[in-house]
């Protein structure tokens, strides 16, 4: 169970010590709350809001990422709900390019028309963007789109539409929908085996969305008030990175929030520059977790903030030529309590029913609990239907892990 301290035991004249400013960062985030029971509907629709959006990555070597930061603090949950939750055509949740792709509430879809503009502004004026010169394409989609209803790609017959280069590349008509899906003039329209379908706006979201209208410099009050919160505590920097803001947008905001009270302006020793505490952050005197974490997990995903708050070195090396791996393919974080304390190469065979754990490595300097891993890597397999772990022979971790594991 964790425990809110007062300020003055570690906040002290602007001050707050790093383990604080740690713990203040996963407090936010939702770390360190006992759980109520199996996670339902509710707790889920929570976790989403309090985060304020779920990045969308399509590996799928262990499990697609949107799924891992609720698992990280929720524990075993049912995916066909969460799937249900971001899948459905007209619920509560939409997509958009908010730090990266992403499942958000559809309430905000809203504060990103500034964002589509730029985008829009950004095609028309560059003559040599692929949409300045497949204007017609884009022209056609939209007539699909209003005649036929929302469609995915796969489903809208185009000469064009046959895939370009490698496996990986897209046809025409998807590359035309992905424009369009920028700047507004379509929408998700939910998703069928993780395939986006789209749809015009005025065939998916509701009124009072569509008619919502928020000027640029609200909407980005909002959103770094939400990354504020999100945060707990961060710098400048951090708190634009949340929603990927630019910082001339950013500053003044800060500064009409300090002038109001909603942050305060701390010190972090050892960190560079100041930092800003959210007047409602919790400032627990501990925080107990056990979590794998997503390589787009919020906690480490700007990895600047992570190597600051946690002292973890961490980059993804899925895009790295194998023989230049140095941990391996999708290396998670291991969250112990307060700190990330090692790091885990996973793959889910799903046909022999394993989870594998391709290599596993110690953080130098950090204390790590084997039977707690091992029992959490057990809990992981569960959930995602697997039979059993098995600890490959790579990295400082796993002979121990692998005794462990064999012997749970």
């Amino acid at each position: 169970m964790t425990v809110a301290g007062p300020r003055v035991d570690d906040v002290a004249k602007s001050v707050v010590s790093p383990a604080l400013a740690r713990r203040i960062a996963l407090a936010a985030q939702g770390f360190g709350r006992p759980a109520a029971g199996p996670p339902g509907t509710r707790q889920l629709n929570q976790t989403i809001d309090r985060l304020g959006l779920l990045q969308i990555d399509s590996v799928n070597v262990f499990e697609r990422s949107h799924y891992l930061p609720l698992y990280a603090r929720l524990g075993a949950y049912d995916r066909p709900l969460a799937d249900r939750l971001t899948f459905a055509r007209r619920g509560r949740y939409t997509e958009y390019w908010a730090h990266e792709a992403a499942f958000l509430p559809v309430t905000s879809w809203p504060l990103w028309r500034w964002r589509m503009e730029q985008y829009r502004d950004d095609f028309a004026t560059h003559d040599d963007s692929w949409a300045a010169s497949n204007k017609p394409m884009l022209a056609w989609l939209l007539d699909e789109l209003r005649a036929s209803g929302p469609l995915p790609a796969s489903a809208i017959e185009h000469d064009a539409n046959v895939r370009q280069g490698p496996w990986w590349g897209w046809s025409d008509v998807k590359r035309g929908l992905e424009v369009l899906f920028r700047t507004g003039d379509v929408v998700s329209a939910g998703r069928t085996r993780f395939e986006r379908t789209y749809g015009l706006p005025e065939q998916i979201l509701p009124a009072e969305v569509l008619d919502a209208e928020v000027s640029r410099d609200d909407a980005h009050r909002a959103l770094v008030t939400h990354a504020a919160k999100a945060h707990g505590i961060g710098t400048a920097s951090d708190l634009a990175d949340y929603f990927r803001l630019k910082a001339v947008d950013v500053l003044p905001v800060l500064r009409e929030l300090e002038d109001e009270g909603a942050l305060d302006r701390v010190e972090v020793p050892g960190w560079s520059k100041h930092a800003y505490l959210h007047a409602e952050a919790r400032l627990p005197r501990r925080i107990e977790a056990d979590a794998i974490l997503s390589p787009f997990d919020p906690v480490v995903w700007e990895r600047s903030r992570a190597e600051r708050l946690f002292g973890f070195h961490y980059r993804i090396e899925i895009y790295t030529p194998q023989p230049k791996r140095v941990f391996g393919y999708y290396v998670l974080p291991i969250l112990q309590d307060d700190a990330l304390v090692g790091r885990v190469d996973l793959k889910s065979d799903r046909q022999a029913g394993i989870l594998r754990v391709q290599a596993a490595w110690r953080e130098a300097g950090q204390s790590l609990d084997l039977d707690r891993l091992a029992a959490l890597l057990q809990r992981t397999a569960a959930w995602q239907g697997l039979d059993s772990v098995e600890v490959m022979p790579r990295g400082d971790l796993a002979p121990a892990l692998a005794a462990v594991v064999t012997t749970a």
